[in-house]
């Protein structure tokens, strides 16, 4: 039925907004954990001089 349809349509853009915020949440993430490991690369060559 056409309610049916609705409900689905709306589990549907649901799933994509929950799907698009883990995505940007691990990539967000990512980038940090890069940062922090250029952060401490940076810190280890200044040690070595």
């Amino acid at each position: 039925t056409a309610s049916e349809s609705r409900i689905r349509d709306a589990d549907m853009a649901q799933e994509m907004v929950q799907f698009t915020r883990n995505q940007i949440l691990s990539q967000a993430g990512t980038a940090m954990l890069a940062q922090a490991n250029q952060a401490s690369q940076g810190v280890l060559s200044l040690l070595r001089g």
